[in-house]
C-alpha cells in the first residue's frame, strides 16, 4: 500500500510539473528534469509548455478567423462561416451589454480574449497521458497542455487587461482625474489616506481576481481529471474491487468531461465579461 500510494503521489506530480527552462546549478542554461532543478532556477524561467500551447492556440484562432474572413460568402455559407459569424454576433451583443462607452477596439479584444481563452481550456479535455506519454517517447520530461492551469499564463493575461484599464483610466480622465478618482473618493479629501486605501486595494484587486479565478477552476478540473485516471490502476489485477473501480473511473470521467465542458466555456466568458467591465469602469468619469 505504501508503495502505490508513493507511485500515486509520483504521478500527480508528474502531472502537475510545467516543463521549464532555465539557469540549471552548474551554471548552463536548459531544461529542468526534475521539480527540484526547476524550483531552483527562480523567477527568470520559462515555462517551454505554457509559451508554446499558448501561441500554438492563439495562431490556431487567427487563422481560423483570418480565412473565414477571406473567403467569406453571403449566398450560402459554410459551417465554420456560420459559427465564426455566431460568435461575433454573441460578443458584440454581449459587449454592448456591458460596455456603454465608445471604443472600436473592446469589441475584437473581447473576442480575442473569449477564444484564447476558451481554447487554452478546452486543452483541459484531452486524456490527460497522451501528450505527456508520447512527447516523452522523445526525451521531453515534463509537459502540461492546459495553459490556463499555470498562474504565470493567467496572471500574464490578467496584468495585459490590468495595463489597459490604467491606459485608458488615464487617457479618458487624465493623469489628475485619475489620481483623485483614487485619493478623493467616497470620503472627500479629509478622507484622502483612506480613500487611497481602499480605491487601491479594489484597482490592484481587479487583476489578482481575474488570474485567480481562472486558474483555480482550471486547476481543480485539471486535479479531479488526474485523480479520475489514477483509478485507471484497476486493470492492474481481475477483482470485483478492481472491476468496480475501472467502471467507476469510465462514469466519473464521462460525467466529469460533460459537466467540465460548461467550466471551460463559463470560465472563458466570465474572463471576458470582467474585461469588458473593467474597461468600462475605466471609461466612466466621475464628479
Amino acid at each position: 500500500m505504501s508503495s502505490e500510494a508513493h507511485t500515486s503521489a509520483e504521478y500527480i506530480h508528474h502531472h502537475l510539473q510545467n516543463l521549464t527552462y532555465g539557469q540549471l546549478a552548474d551554471g548552463t542554461w536548459g531544461v529542468a528534469h526534475t521539480s527540484e532543478e526547476a524550483k531552483a532556477m527562480g523567477f527568470w524561467a520559462l515555462n517551454l509548455d505554457t509559451l508554446i500551447m499558448s501561441f500554438l492556440l492563439g495562431a490556431v484562432f487567427l487563422w481560423m478567423f483570418r480565412s473565414v474572413a477571406k473567403s467569406v460568402v453571403a449566398g450560402t455559407p459554410s459551417g465554420l462561416q456560420n459559427f465564426c459569424e455566431w460568435a461575433i454576433e454573441f460578443i458584440d451583443s454581449s459587449v454592448r451589454g456591458s460596455f456603454t462607452a465608445k471604443n472600436n477596439m473592446v469589441a475584437p479584444l473581447a473576442l480575442t480574449i473569449f477564444f484564447w481563452v476558451f481554447s487554452m481550456n478546452l486543452m483541459d479535455l484531452l486524456p490527460i497521458d497522451y501528450i505527456p506519454l508520447l512527447l516523452g517517447s522523445f526525451g521531453v520530461p515534463f509537459f502540461k497542455v492546459v495553459p490556463s492551469t499555470d498562474p504565470n499564463a493567467t496572471f500574464g493575461m490578467a496584468i495585459g487587461v490590468f495595463l489597459l484599464v490604467l491606459y485608458y483610466s488615464v487617457k479618458m480622465k487624465g493623469l489628475g482625474g485619475f489620481v483623485g478618482e483614487l485619493t478623493l473618493q467616497p470620503f472627500g479629501k479629509w478622507g484622502m489616506p483612506v480613500n487611497l486605501l481602499l480605491e487601491g486595494v479594489n484597482l490592484i484587486a481587479k487583476p489578482i481576481s481575474l488570474a485567480l479565478r481562472l486558474f483555480g477552476n482550471m486547476y481543480a478540473g485539471e486535479m479531479i481529471f488526474i485523480l479520475i485516471a489514477l483509478m485507471g490502476g484497476a486493470w492492474a489485477g481481475f477483482s470485483a474491487t478492481n472491476v468496480t473501480l475501472f467502471g467507476s473511473q469510465i462514469l466519473l470521467s464521462l460525467g466529469w468531461g460533460i459537466f467540465h465542458i460548461l467550466i471551460v466555456t463559463l470560465q472563458a466568458f466570465i474572463f471576458m465579461t470582467l474585461t469588458v467591465v473593467y474597461l468600462d469602469m475605466a471609461h466612466q468619469e466621475h464628479h
